[in-house]
């Protein structure tokens, strides 16, 4: 009984014990996963050892009658249960995916069904995955279903459910990938397009793709992306901004475009008048349709999964059911499909989801003493959402967004819009007029997002590069649960009435993290911004920068700059530009067109003078020089003997000959660049040539002595002594990437360089390397301390 006069203490909404047990189940099925898909020996031991764990287990609860499903003992007998499942899955496909697997690195036929939604990749290829149905040679095929992910020329008709036969070049993918191979077709065909619900569907995203391309820029072919996630029209460009502004889940059938769909069919039925009970069926039957239309392949239902269990626990007003409906849904989808535990998509999707119920109200609680409630919730969202997916990002990726907080504040209030209006657009078709006017809607919050991306992803600091790892993972994920303690501040209370020496320690300990990391990130702002070129001196002539495992070089003569392949993304080299004060770019060589030389031209679009590249061999190469063409560049390609100046310095073409017939493209015809004169160190860039191709042009073309040498092929094996021991070069640059797969660069060739008498400078042990002549000496200059 309370006192007269007062008010009863009323008590504060916990988070019940039995969802948190259900998190433990989650982590051992997931654990149990990634063991089977990267080390597929073991699931037959898993299946006996589990199976067997799970009947001794409910033995044990018979004898002592305490079978009790609810408690301890009943889920420890679903958890083995489970993970038994798991790896019975995984085992009986192992048949099948290594006899598909014998087939890597030979020209094969496969006939497959697509099983997904089909985008442009980074090499211009049109990309979906796919069920084989027979593989083998044309004139033997052999039945076998096995996963595959398949690589085609740009075109109509990959539908889900079309049948397609193509003939290419097959490859095994890593360990833990669910596709077994990947297929680089250079014949395709339609056996059988796609019929059905899926046929209706893949017509109306047809018309409404064709509709919206008929819109201007900047929001045309977002749109197709934020209704109905076709990306196939976002250009490269967008898509990178898309990425760098933490937009990029807008862009493809993300959580968020499930939870605006359930959100939205809620509020309608709501608005209508309708119970709880029938708002949730609706709600449920239109997500069904709605992952119907898009494609239903394994992330879609994933990620409708996974965000309908987070909106409706929300919308349900049960939150504190959300950790336990969140757990047994993933365990569930990890049992049906165990590959699904090594995509970062499903990882992001869990993790999402879950802030979405856990931390988005606590972080709302914690916003809402220094701000209105609504603003408070608004920003909560995304908060939540960042902190959660932070960690996993930087596992896979390089690059952390740090103004995408902000940006998805800006875009929130048009991502709805945008999604809704043109859903409707999309099944609109059949009635034209209707169809345009919503289309039409539709197109102002989408060129919205598309503006806010693109200018919050040219803003200084709006990304940190950091090595992909879990190191990474590990610094993010401290900086993350750092700001939740500030914010929340343990259940809401302020800090005058926190009880307990050791909270108030760690309340403290985390803001002095906060303050130390937002102290560094705003230096590096400042040094990527205003001060960018401060730690650059005057006299550089020859630049490597570092862009991970690939190549990107800049050599300047008399305020004029070339620069030599583009990297493996935009972003690093966008970085390494900034650096340098370099905002144009008079001549561009692109050695040959694999991703790692050829990746970061966005960087550069529309700033580049002249364009010298290698041979052309597939679409996506001539895509990417059509895209320099039309941001005003001249192209040409390059053929020994070419010539030219930059500022005082003049350069020559070595390689390749023109129509040679055993080295026609790829690493053997890489351009091969020479530079001298002009304060330039006589240089020579091999791009990526072995050992064959360097003989060779070690006879044909008049070397001399180099002061530099670019190593071929990021220091590989493939190298001739012989060139080397010819150059005699006082510096040996390596571009290469800090613990890459490959090995580089190899032990040999440092020996090798090292031999003749040349200083090994690497990028992946002292970063950005410039290099300069003052006094007659050649002068070095990196981000980190020589060895």
């Amino acid at each position: 009984m309370s006192q007269p006069g007062t008010r009863a203490e009323q008590p504060r909404p916990s988070l019940k014990r039995r969802d948190l047990r259900l998190l433990p189940l989650l982590g051992a099925v997931w654990a149990a996963a990634l063991l089977c898909v990267f080390l597929p020996g073991c699931s037959w031991w898993m299946v006996g050892g589990c199976a067997m764990g799970a009947v001794l287990m409910v033995l044990a609860m018979f004898r002592g009658r305490a079978l009790r499903l609810h408690g301890g003992g009943g889920l420890a007998v679903v958890l083995l249960a489970a993970m038994a499942a798991i790896g019975l899955a995984v085992a009986l496909a192992l048949p099948s995916r290594a006899q598909a697997a014998d087939w890597s690195g030979h020209v094969t036929e496969v006939t497959a069904e697509v099983t997904s939604a089909a985008s442009i990749g980074r090499d211009g290829r049109l990309w979906f995955d796919a069920q084989t149905m027979t593989i083998g040679n044309r004139d033997r095929p052999a039945a076998l279903t096995a996963p595959v992910r398949i690589g085609v020329e740009p075109g109509d008709g990959f539908d889900l459910g079309a049948r397609v036969r193509v003939v290419g070049q097959v490859r095994t993918t890593d360990a833990g990938e669910r596709s077994v191979l990947v297929v680089f077709a250079n014949e395709t065909e339609v056996v059988e397009p796609a019929s059905g619900v899926f046929a209706v569907a893949a017509s109306l995203k047809r018309a409404f793709v064709e509709r919206s391309l008929r819109l201007p820029e900047p929001g045309a072919g977002l749109l197709p992306g934020l209704a109905v996630g076709d990306t196939r029209a976002v250009s490269a460009e967008l898509n990178d901004d898309m990425r760098t502004s933490g937009l990029s889940h807008l862009t493809a059938v993300s959580g968020a475009n499930c939870a605006i769909v359930v959100g939205g069919i809620f509020w309608l039925a709501a608005l209508c008048g309708a119970g709880r009970a029938l708002r949730v069926v609706l709600s449920v039957l239109g997500l069904a349709g709605f992952v119907v239309l898009v494609t239903p392949e394994p992330s879609v239902i994933r990620a409708a999964v996974m965000a309908a269990v987070g909106m409706l626990t929300v919308l349900l007003g049960r939150p504190s059911a959300g950790a336990g409906m969140l757990s047994l849904c993933a365990a569930g989808i990890l049992v049906a499909d165990p590959w699904l535990a090594a995509t970062p998509g499903f990882a992001l999707s869990v993790a999402a989801s879950g802030a979405l119920v856990m931390l988005a109200r606590p972080l709302a609680g914690g916003l809402a003493r220094i701000m209105p409630g609504p603003v408070a919730l608004a920003l909560a969202v995304p908060l939540a959402a960042q902190l959660a997916c932070g960690p996993i990002i930087a596992l896979f990726a390089e690059q952390q967004s740090l103004i995408g907080i902000a940006a998805n504040l800006i875009a929130a209030p048009a991502a709805p819009i945008a999604t809704v209006v043109g859903l409707l657009a999309c099944l609109a078709a059949p009635l034209p007029t209707l169809a345009d006017l919503l289309a039409s809607s539709a197109w102002l919050p989408s060129a919205w997002i598309a503006t806010t991306a693109t200018t919050a992803a040219r803003l200084p600091g709006a990304q940190l590069l950091l090595p992909a790892g879990i190191g990474s993972a590990l610094l993010v994920a401290l900086v993350s649960v750092c700001i939740v303690v500030v914010v929340i501040r343990f259940g809401r209370q302020s800090r005058e009435a926190a009880t307990g020496r050791g909270r108030l320690i760690v309340q403290r300990a985390a803001a002095a993290v906060l303050i130390v990391v937002l102290s560094l990130a705003g230096a590096r702002v400042l040094l990527d911004g205003p001060l960018a070129t401060a730690t650059a001196p005057d006299g550089w002539s020859i630049a490597a920068c570092d862009v991970g495992q690939g190549d990107a070089l800049l050599v300047r003569s008399a305020t004029r700059v070339a620069l030599i392949d583009t990297g493996p993304a935009p972003e690093p080299l966008a970085a390494c530009l900034r650096s340098l004060g370099i905002g144009h770019i008079d001549l561009l060589v692109l050695t040959h067109f694999d991703l790692d030389h050829a990746g970061g031209g966005a960087a550069i679009r529309g700033r580049v003078d002249a364009v010298l590249h290698g041979p052309v061999a597939e679409g996506g190469d001539r895509r990417l020089l059509e895209e320099l063409s039309g941001g005003g560049a001249r192209v040409e390609e390059a053929w020994m003997g070419q010539r030219g100046m930059l500022g005082k310095a003049a350069w020559r073409v070595l390689w390749p000959v023109r129509g040679s017939a055993a080295f026609p493209d790829g690493n053997d015809a890489s351009v091969v660049m020479e530079f001298d004169g002009g304060e330039v160190p006589r240089s020579i860039y091999l791009g990526d040539l072995s050992a064959a191709p360097q003989r060779m042009l070690l006879r044909t073309a008049r070397l001399g002595r180099y002061d530099v040498v670019k190593v071929a092929h990021h220091g590989s094996a493939d190298q001739d002594a012989g060139l080397y021991a010819a150059v005699q070069a006082h510096v040996a640059l390596f571009s290469v990437g800090a613990g890459n797969d490959y090995g580089h660069p190899r032990g040999e060739t440092l020996d090798l360089v090292s031999a003749g008498g040349a200083q090994a400078l690497r990028t992946d042990q002292q970063g950005r390397i410039l290099l300069g002549v003052r006094d007659g000496e050649l002068r070095v200059w990196t981000d980190k301390t020589l060895p």
